[in-house]
C-alpha cells in the first residue's frame, strides 16, 4: 500500500512508531497529509512548523527513486502534505488489471485466527429485521477481515432450549389441533400427531407456521400462573430428557430450521460451525459447580447461584436458577470454552445487539475468573437498532414484526417495477431484480455506522441515484457495457502519464486507496467506511464518464488508457461490493 510506504519513510526520519497519515479530501492540499511534526512538538517541545520543514528536508534528501511521492510541502502550523507521482497512480491501475478479482486483498492478518459469531436466530420464530442487521453486519465484518488475510471461523449458536422454546411448544400443542381442541395433552399428541396442523395445511412457510404458535404460546403464558407453571414444567421435563417432550421439541424446531434456511440462502449466509445449545448446556452447569468450588460464585438461600463481579465494577447476575435450570449465560460460558479449545483463535467476536452489552461484559469477566481466557480476547460487536421508516417499535413476542423475506420481496418488487419495459427476458428479470433488491437492502444497512440506528426507507434504498446499492451496481454495469463494446488491445499508455486531465486524476487517486480502506474497515470493524469509499469512487467515475469520451476519443492511446481506467473502476467496485456481500449483475 502506497500510504504504508510514506509512513515507513516518516518513521525512519522521525523515529515515531505511530504515524498518522490521512488521505486529503481536497487535491489542492496533496494526496496525503500528516501531523507528525505537531505530535513531536507537543511531546518534546519546539516549533511544529520548523520541525515539519526539517522533516521535509530530510525526506527530499533521502528520497529514493522508488518513493511514490514527488512533491512534499509544509502547510499551516506544521502539517506535511504529499503529492503522489502520476507514475505511481498509473502503476496501481496496471496492478488492478493484473490482479482483477484479487485486487484489494492482503496478508496483513496471515497466520492469525478470529472467530466471529453472527446471526444466531432463536428457532422459535421466523427471522425479522433484527436478525437481518445482525447477518448483514456480521458477514461483512467477517469478509473484510478475511480480505486482509485473517483466517475467519464464522459460527452461530442455536439456542434450541429454554423458556422461549417451551412457549413455542406450548403454543403448538394447545392451538394447532385441527379440530380446535385446546386441551394440550402431550400424551395424546404423541399418539395422534396426525391430528395437528402442518404448514401445508395452512399454506404457510414452515418458519411462519411456527411463528404464529410462538406468539399464541407467549400470549397464553401471560394469562396467569396455571399456564406459566405448565410451560415451565416443559423446560424441566426437557432437561430431564423426557421422551415425549423431546419428540414435540424436535417436531416444532424442524419446521423452524427449514424456513430459516430459506431466508439465510437468499442472504448468502455462511457458517463454518453451528453450535446447538442442547449439546453443551450441561457443561455450563458443571462450570457453575466449578465456580462454586473456587469461590467465584455464591449460592443464595433459595438455591440459585450468583456471580461476584465487584472487582470488575459490574452488577452481578444469576448463573443457575433456584430450580436448577440453566440460563443463556450458563451455556455461553460452556460455549466460549469450547470455542477457545476448537478454533484456537486469538480473538472471539460476538455480533449481538446493544441490549446484550451488560450480559456480554459479565460473561467475559466470568470467563476470565474461570481461566477460560482474558477479557481482551473477547469482543462484543454491537450494532444499532433497525426499523422501517415511519413505523414504531416491533416485538416478535406480540407478532408485530417485519420479516426479512417480506422486506426483500418488497425491494425486489420495487426493482421489477423500475425494470418494466427493459430489454430482458423473464428469467433475467427475476435474477437481476433479486440481486438488486437484496443488494439494496444490504447496502442501506451497511452504509450507516455500525452503532447508529437504521430507519429503512424502501424508495431510497432502490434508487439508482444517490448513495445506494443500485447506484453502485449500475456503475459496475456501465463499466461492463463499455468494455463489452471493444476488444481491448495490449497497448502502452505511458506517454499519457503527463497528459492526464483532472477527472482522470481524481479517479486514479481514489483507486489507490482501496486497500487502505479495507484495512481501516477491518481494524475498526466498520463496513460503512468501505461503503463510503465505493460511493465516492462511483461518483468520481461517473463524473469522469460524463465529461470524458471513452470510446469516441480520436487518440487511440487516450482511448486505451480510459478503457483501462474503466476496467480498474469496475474491478474495485465489484470486489468491494463482493466483500460487503452484494452481488453485481453483469447488466442493468
Amino acid at each position: 500500500m502506497i500510504n504504508d510506504q510514506i509512513i515507513k519513510s516518516l518513521q525512519r526520519i522521525t523515529e515515531v512508531k505511530e504515524v498518522d497519515l490521512e488521505f486529503s479530501e481536497y487535491p489542492e492540499f496533496g494526496d496525503y497529509t500528516t501531523n507528525v511534526a505537531m505530535v513531536i512538538a507537543k511531546k518534546n517541545g519546539g516549533n511544529p512548523r520548523k520541525l515539519a520543514e526539517e522533516i521535509v528536508s530530510k525526506l527530499l534528501i533521502n528520497k529514493s527513486t522508488n518513493q511514490p511521492f514527488d512533491r512534499v510541502e509544509v502547510a499551516g502550523p506544521g502539517f506535511i502534505n504529499f503529492w503522489l507521482k502520476k507514475d505511481a497512480l498509473v502503476d496501481n491501475l496496471i496492478q488492478i488489471d493484473g490482479a482483477k478479482e484479487k485486487y484489494g486483498t492482503s496478508d496483513l492478518g496471515k497466520g492469525r485466527v478470529w472467530g466471529i459469531e453472527h446471526t444466531s436466530p432463536n428457532p422459535n420464530k421466523a427471522m425479522h429485521l433484527g436478525h437481518l442487521r445482525n447477518n448483514v453486519t456480521g458477514m461483512a465484518i467477517a469478509n473484510i477481515a478475511e480480505a486482509v488475510g485473517f483466517k475467519i471461523v464464522r459460527d452461530c449458536i442455536d439456542n434450541n432450549r429454554g423458556i422461549a422454546i417451551a412457549k413455542l411448544m406450548w403454543g403448538y400443542l394447545k392451538f394447532a389441533k385441527k379440530n380446535g381442541d385446546t386441551s394440550a395433552d402431550i400424551n395424546y399428541w404423541f399418539d395422534h400427531q396426525e391430528e395437528w396442523q402442518t404448514p401445508e395445511d395452512l399454506n404457510l412457510r414452515p418458519d411462519r407456521f411456527v411463528d404464529q404458535f410462538y406468539v399464541k404460546g407467549s400470549e397464553d403464558f401471560e394469562t396467569g400462573k396455571p399456564v406459566e407453571e405448565k410451560v415451565r414444567k416443559i423446560v424441566v421435563d426437557w432437561e430431564a430428557e423426557e421422551s415425549k417432550t423431546w419428540a414435540l421439541w424436535k417436531k416444532v424446531l424442524d419446521y423452524s430450521y427449514i424456513g430459516q434456511e430459506m431466508t439465510l440462502k437468499r442472504l448468502g449466509n455462511i457458517w463454518d460451525k453451528v453450535w446447538h445449545e442442547h449439546e453443551h448446556f450441561k457443561v455450563g452447569k458443571e462450570m457453575v459447580d466449578l465456580g462454586l468450588k473456587k469461590g467465584i460464585f455464591n449460592k443464595l438461600d433459595d438455591g440459585a447461584v450468583v456471580t461476584d463481579l465487584s472487582k470488575y465494577k459490574l452488577s452481578d447476575t444469576i448463573v443457575r436458577k433456584s430450580d436448577g435450570t440453566a440460563l443463556y449465560i450458563t451455556q455461553d460460558l460452556a460455549l466460549t470454552k469450547l470455542k477457545k479449545e476448537t478454533f484456537k483463535a486469538e480473538k472471539l467476536f460476538w455480533v449481538i445487539g446493544p441490549e446484550q452489552s451488560l450480559a456480554m461484559q459479565q460473561m467475559f469477566a466470568i470467563c476470565e475468573q474461570l481461566g477460560i481466557g482474558k477479557r481482551d480476547e473477547f469482543v462484543h460487536l454491537a450494532y444499532g437498532y433497525m426499523s422501517i421508516k415511519g413505523q414504531g417499535k416491533m416485538s416478535s413476542r406480540h407478532g408485530n414484526v417485519v420479516y426479512i423475506d417480506e422486506l426483500l420481496d418488497l425491494a425486489k418488487g420495487k426493482v421489477k417495477k423500475i425494470m418494466d419495459g427493459a430489454d430482458f427476458n423473464e428469467k433475467e428479470i427475476e435474477q437481476i431484480s433479486e440481486e438488486i433488491g437484496v443488494g439494496a437492502v444490504k447496502y442501506s444497512i451497511l452504509k450507516v455506522g455500525r452503532l447508529q440506528n437504521v430507519a429503512f426507507d424502501i424508495n431510497e434504498s432502490v434508487s439508482v441515484e444517490g448513495n445506494s446499492g443500485p447506484y453502485l451496481q449500475y456503475t459496475v454495469a456501465r463499466t461492463n457495457s463499455i468494455l463489452s463494446k471493444v476488444a481491448l488491445k495490449e497497448a502502452s499508455f505511458k506517454d499519457e502519464y503527463n497528459n492526464l486531465n483532472n477527472e482522470e486524476l481524481l479517479v486514479l487517486r481514489s483507486l489507490i486507496r482501496f486497500q487502505e480502506v479495507i484495512k481501516l474497515s477491518a481494524e475498526t470493524y466498520s463496513p460503512n467506511l468501505l461503503c463510503n469509499y465505493l460511493f465516492d469512487l462511483a461518483q468520481k467515475y461517473n463524473h469522469f464518464y460524463n465529461l470524458c469520451p471513452v470510446l469516441t476519443n480520436p487518440d487511440q492511446q487516450v482511448t486505451n488508457f480510459r478503457l483501462f481506467l474503466t476496467g480498474g473502476v469496475g474491478w474495485v467496485l465489484k470486489n468491494g461490493l463482493r466483500i460487503l456481500g452484494i452481488e453485481t449483475p453483469e447488466k442493468m
